[in-house]
């Protein structure tokens, strides 16, 4: 079976979940985030050489404070714990998005992250937290004009090279949860060619079956990237 090197997820329903449940919806989110762990290890056992999970955009800080700050609390708390998991399978991490508004602990953990799995040679770990893919291209702009270029050496490599996924080989593979059909300002340009499998499983249930399903649709489609 044919084999995406770069899968990108967006994680949505934690709420959903959560709610026909009964429960608050911090729950679902710390159910969401049991959901990353068991993505993480099928997708590195599958063989994928690139995972993008969106777990947090720029317009996520519009939801009310108390929400914005218990994710807040799980993103950090989950951060540290992700350093011996990440070992165990030799995965790297990559922060995608702005580190321009965060909090300071925060900024601090990716950093360290980053860091502490910078040698490790197997799957890439790109996790989006305040990311939106208009914001990556207006910076990627202002670099192009900040690092002097003329209009006409602004092509699409330049501004490739001043992407936060800058090196990072384009999505083949988009998967959304939760029933939804757009894709909520993540990674526009780099999904340009994308195949897209949209599923009605909430994010808290998908694990390695339903990535596996993915892989397996996704195996099926004829690429062409425009040609014949």
């Amino acid at each position: 079976m044919s084999i995406p090197t770069h899968v990108a997820i967006i994680m949505d329903g934690n709420g959903r979940w959560a709610a026909q449940r009964g429960w608050p919806r911090i729950k679902g989110h710390k159910a969401g985030v049991q959901a990353v762990e068991r993505i993480l290890e099928a997708a590195s056992d599958a063989g994928i050489g690139h995972l993008s999970l969106y777990a947090f955009s720029t317009e996520n800080w519009k939801r009310p404070a108390l929400e914005v700050g218990a994710l807040m609390a799980l993103l950090r708390m989950y951060l540290r714990m992700f350093v011996s998991k990440l070992a165990q399978k030799g995965i790297r991490f990559h922060h995608l998005g702005s580190l321009e508004g965060m909090p300071a602990g925060i900024r601090e953990d990716i950093r360290r992250l980053e860091a502490a799995t910078a040698s490790h040679t197997g799957m890439t770990f790109h996790l989006a937290v305040n990311y939106g893919s208009r914001l990556e291209l207006v910076q990627a702009a202002r670099r192009c004009v900040a690092d002097g270029l003329k209009a006409d050496q602004v092509d699409e490599g330049a501004l490739a090279a001043r992407l936060w996924t800058a090196g990072v080989p384009d999505v083949d593979l988009l998967i959304r949860t939760s029933g939804e059909h757009r894709i909520s300002n993540f990674l526009l340009w780099q999904s340009a060619y994308a195949e897209f499998h949209m599923t009605d499983c909430l994010w808290p249930d998908f694990g390695p079956v339903q990535l596996r399903e993915a892989l397996e649709d996704y195996a099926q489609r004829e690429r062409r990237f425009g040609g014949l």
